[in-house]
C-alpha cells in the first residue's frame, strides 16, 4: 500500500485519539451492561487499522500499548483470567462478580472484578483483531513489492 493519501495522513494524529478516547468510554459506559469490553476494543482497533492504512503496518504497531499485537492480547487474556481469582478466595465460584467501594479521602473509588475483566476483554480484542489486520496490511505491502519487481 504504498500509494500515499495525503487527506488521511494529515487527520489521521487527531482521528486516531478521538477514536481511541471513543472506545475507552464504550469500554467505562459498557461495563454495566453486556459488550464493553468487547466493543471498546473492536472501536480501538479501527483506530489502530486507521493509522496503520495512513503510516504503515509497523508504525501502528509501534502506537500499540505494548508495541506487540501478541504481547497486548496475552496481558488481556491474563487480566480477564486474573479477574475471577478473588472470588476464587472468597469460597465463590472462579468468576463470581465482586465489587468493594476504597475510601480515598474526600471522595470513594468503586472497584468490581467485572470491570477487570471487561478490561481484559478490551485489551485482548485490540490485539488480536490489531495483529490481524495489520498482518493482512503487511501481505498488500509485500504484494505490491514483488509486483514492482517484476
Amino acid at each position: 500500500m504504498n500509494r500515499r493519501i495525503v487527506i488521511l495522513e494529515r487527520v489521521v494524529g487527531p482521528l486516531y485519539w478521538i477514536i481511541l478516547i471513543a472506545s475507552i468510554w464504550v469500554l467505562l459506559r459498557g461495563h454495566n451492561e453486556p459488550g464493553g469490553g468487547f466493543i471498546g476494543g473492536l472501536v480501538a482497533v479501527s483506530a489502530t487499522v486507521l493509522w496503520g492504512i495512513a503510516r504503515g503496518p509497523d508504525a501502528a504497531r509501534r502506537r500499540l500499548p505494548t508495541g506487540d499485537p501478541v504481547a497486548l492480547a496475552a496481558i488481556g487474556v491474563l487480566s480477564a483470567a486474573l479477574s475471577g481469582v478473588p472470588a476464587f478466595f472468597a469460597g465463590l465460584p472462579f468468576l463470581t462478580h465482586l465489587s468493594f467501594t476504597l475510601p480515598l479521602g474526600v471522595t470513594k473509588l468503586w472497584l468490581s472484578t467485572v470491570m477487570v475483566f471487561d478490561i481484559g476483554v478490551f485489551l485482548c480484542v485490540w490485539g488480536a483483531l490489531s495483529g490481524y489486520a495489520l498482518g493482512l496490511l503487511e501481505i498488500d505491502d509485500d504484494d505490491e513489492v514483488r509486483e514492482g519487481g517484476r
